[in-house]
């Protein structure tokens, strides 16, 4: 019996997809060795479920209906809830722990990351802080230009009201976008920004025909996969 050997390509997930795609082209360069990111993640990374509940949920605090939750632990509509799958041993819920390993595998094993995810009232777009060390001496104007010149990433970072991007202006968008972005003063060679993603194109449906067409394009070359 002849067996074959077959590739599989696992999709990361949503939240670490936005986050790799701002963090590569400044590693590449600088080397990341520590990342601490907040995520501010949409109800539609819950299904559709999830954003029948937040619409429902919000129309119903206008007539005084308090609607039981269902899909989430707490009451969506007006809160966030500092909680995203289940949790494990250590503290840290699944969520949390995929965006650590997730990095490391695609990007770089020796990259430190720590992570708290936060959903939020907002139907698309999730949205990230995010909080980088460098193992070498960083430069802020060449961190934006790195980040402008990447491909899959829009810099819309001006210091000024209406400066920066919301995840309701990304809403169908295939761009992961950066804002806000500033060194950080409190570690060395540290830098900080905003990023912004559609979760239902980048991080999910749009990544894995990328990834497919990037396959065949390699196949077509006669690269070996």
């Amino acid at each position: 019996m002849v067996i074959k050997i077959k590739n599989i390509i696992a999709n990361p997930n949503c939240s670490t997809i936005q986050l790799v795609v701002a963090l590569k082209p400044i590693h590449k360069k600088y080397e990341i060795s520590r990342v601490v990111v907040s995520t501010y993640q949409a109800v539609s990374g819950a299904g559709k479920p999830a954003m029948d509940e937040l619409f429902n949920q919000t129309k119903g605090v206008f007539v005084h209906d308090q609607a039981k939750p269902e899909q989430f632990t707490k009451k969506i509509a007006f809160n966030v809830i500092p909680h995203i799958d289940i949790f494990m041993d250590d503290g840290f819920t699944k969520e949390e722990w995929k965006m650590r390993v997730e990095t490391k595998k695609i990007l770089d094993p020796n990259i430190d990351l720590v992570a708290h995810c936060v959903r939020v009232p907002v139907f698309i777009g999730h949205s990230e802080s995010v909080f980088i060390e460098c193992k070498k001496d960083i430069d802020e104007k060449d961190v934006r230009s790195l980040l402008r010149d990447a491909n899959g990433v829009t810099v819309v970072d001006h210091r000024a009201d209406e400066g920066y991007v919301t995840p309701e202006e990304v809403a169908g968008e295939d761009d992961v976008y950066i804002s806000r972005i500033r060194k950080d003063p409190s570690v060395k060679n540290g830098i900080v920004f905003w990023c912004v993603g559609d979760n239902l194109r980048k991080g999910a449906a749009l990544n894995t025909v990328q990834i497919a067409e990037l396959l065949a394009s390699k196949k077509i070359k006669g690269v070996s996969l």
